[in-house]
């Protein structure tokens, strides 16, 4: 992002412009930016420094700000302006590489936020629309403009695919070949989105398809996109579905559950999937199981989320699945998150005109910190193929 584009979001949000590499209207002895300049000097970062990933601070209370309010204050600064890095993914990348998220001080409030992550169940049948509403329902014209023209809204697979529109594509027929689907097949999609894998699938191997969302919009305009298809949208929660279906696939949806509900979660699939079928979990992933979701993104992204660890998933299967196969692939999710925010700062100038420069920040900041926390490998990305009762023979993963 340029300077003078940077200036006239300062100029437009009534913040002071702080000219590139100069320093922070902040005293040098303040004990806050000292704080802030010693943690962050262990990354590698350097506060006003002239490199892409340093921290440009634009207000003096900012380090105060962060250290009160971990990465909530951190986001919110951001989005009013107050601190900026040219290249927010690599200053993530760096930060979450030396763990610096887990030594900010934790407030009252903050604690707050962990026990209620921990003792209620946030994504209950009641509150589980909330993120449809929040999130997936802020407009399909802004994400036709950010994702790719199928309005893939999970991470694309990069192995041999050069750019978005080929990494989604491939990764819909790798998970179609996982499956081994063939023509007439019934298969669910629980948190199906816009349709895209239900249209690949119906398109490229004869499956017919009934896809689940919380998300009004998705479901009408996804019905939009497969007209003409064998491709069913039901705007309902997964916990009410009770019917058979020769295959199951949910990509990208596992991290609404909520680890209070990952058990019912595979009762359900376990109940609806036909004996010989098989499972596909297409999911984020986090490596501490007993980590908080963040503030920020909880607050601002997705309401409710709650990102399982490998255990935490072993431990919900049991009894019901026997996993087959385990495919990592993070690494491409980085490639994904910038695929998505160099689409999505291209088509600014007409966002704009819906949207306020706060937003844009918003999901700037979301895009690169999320890409950062991939390419540091603080979260995975995993896909798992589960068999109800195993495969006779054993599970071959055909790629």
């Amino acid at each position: 992002m340029s300077q003078q584009g940077l200036r006239e979001q300062s100029q437009s949000l009534h913040q002071p412009t702080v000219p590139h590499g100069s320093a922070a209207p902040a005293t040098q002895d303040s004990v806050a930016l000292a704080i802030i300049q010693e943690m962050l000097h262990r990354a590698d970062v350097r506060v006003n420094g002239d490199r892409p990933w340093d921290m440009i601070i634009h207000d003096p209370g900012v380090p105060e700000r962060v250290l009160a309010y971990g990465s909530l204050g951190l986001g919110e600064s951001y989005m009013d302006g107050h601190w900026h890095a040219e290249r927010l993914d690599e200053y993530f990348t760096r930060v979450l590489a030396a763990h610096l998220d887990r030594e900010v001080a934790h407030p009252v409030r903050l604690a707050i936020h962990a026990i209620r992550h921990r003792l209620f169940n946030l994504q209950n049948l009641r509150r589980a629309w909330q993120v449809g509403e929040a999130h997936y329902d802020l407009g399909n014209a802004f994400y036709e403009k950010m994702l790719d023209r199928r309005m893939t809204y999970t991470c694309g697979y990069w192995e041999h695919a050069s750019d978005l529109e080929s990494a989604q594509e491939a990764k819909l027929d790798m998970i179609c070949r996982k499956l081994d689907l063939k023509p007439g097949q019934r298969v669910l999609d629980i948190g199906c989105g816009w349709g895209s894998f239900m249209k690949f699938a119906a398109e490229h191997y004869g499956v017919q398809c009934v896809g689940l969302t919380i998300s009004k919009q998705q479901a009408a305009h996804g019905q939009k996109l497969c007209e003409g298809l064998p491709v069913e949208f039901r705007l309902m929660d997964y916990r009410e579905l009770d019917e058979p279906f020769d295959h199951i696939v949910s990509i990208g949806m596992f991290e609404h559950v909520g680890h209070k509900n990952h058990h019912t979660y595979f009762e359900v699939a376990r109940r609806c999937l036909k004996e010989g079928g098989l499972f596909l979990l297409h999911t984020i992933g986090k490596n501490r199981r007993h980590s908080t979701p963040d503030p920020w993104i909880d607050r601002y992204i997705f309401p409710n989320g709650d990102l399982p660890s490998l255990d935490q998933i072993a431990e919900a299967v049991e009894d019901q699945f026997v996993i087959e196969d385990l495919h990592s692939f993070g690494a491409d999710y980085d490639r994904t998150l910038m695929a998505w925010n160099e689409n999505f700062q291209a088509a600014w100038p007409e966002l704009s005109r819906q949207f306020d420069l706060r937003f844009k920040r918003m999901w700037e900041y979301y895009l690169q910190a999320c890409a950062g926390a991939f390419r540091s490998r603080e979260l995975q990305l995993w896909q798992l193929v589960l068999s109800p009762d195993g495969v006779p023979g054993g599970y071959r993963r055909p790629i």
